[in-house]
């Protein structure tokens, strides 16, 4: 998947040895996500700090729109990444590791959404009051990033998450699938109606200019 690109993160377990670990360094960014995995299966566990580092911004990326909240989602990658580490011996297919974490990211944000929303439901009880403090009317002064982000919130977990792999990751409807358990028809229509039900959300938002 060409949208699973690696991003960095600097590792704070990295030695002052700067000379000897800069060249240590760089033959890791060139070695494949199989080769790590094989290496940290092997016993060097540090290795996995790698594979971490080349792909945990993608993933913050979806989490921080999936969940509407940069904290929820660095919390959530903890709980995936360490996830991860435990069951890496279930990747069966370690030159897809990026896709399979990804799955895992994906399983955690959804545990964490819907344990939101029962934690939620329990603190407001009274729907008509959280649909009126939601009102896009209370929202004067927002950017057109904030509103969107407000909006996203707003729809229906499924459809959040099937909007943001496609419009924010662009991955395609097969990989979506693969990621998600969904059929391509489903996911096409979860897209189609977040899609809806955005521009229904934001059509009353004042945007500058």
């Amino acid at each position: 998947m060409g949208t699973l690109a690696p991003p960095g993160r600097t590792d704070p377990g990295i030695p002052c040895d700067a000379t000897a670990e800069s060249g240590r360094l760089s033959d890791v960014t060139e070695r494949s996500d199989a080769d790590l995995v094989a290496t940290v299966l092997s016993g060097d566990v540090d290795a996995f700090a790698h594979l971490v580092k080349r792909y945990q911004d993608v993933y913050r990326r979806f989490a921080t729109r999936v969940l509407g909240s940069a904290d929820d989602a660095d919390d959530v990658l903890q709980l995936a990444f360490v996830r991860g580490f435990r069951s890496l011996r279930q990747c069966q297919n370690p030159v897809r590791f990026g896709g399979w974490l990804f799955q895992i990211v994906i399983n955690e944000c959804r545990t964490f959404a819907a344990r939101r929303a029962r934690r939620e439901r329990r603190i407001v009880r009274d729907q008509a009051a959280l649909e009126t403090t939601a009102a896009w009317g209370d929202l004067p002064g927002r950017d057109e990033r904030e509103s969107i982000q407000l909006a996203l919130n707003r729809l229906d977990a499924d459809q959040r998450e099937a909007f943001v792999l496609k419009h924010v990751e662009e991955l395609s409807y097969d990989e979506m699938a693969v990621l998600t358990g969904a059929g391509v028809s489903a996911l096409k229509m979860r897209v189609k109606r977040a899609c809806g039900r955005l521009r229904e959300l934001l059509e009353g938002v004042p945007h500058d200019g």
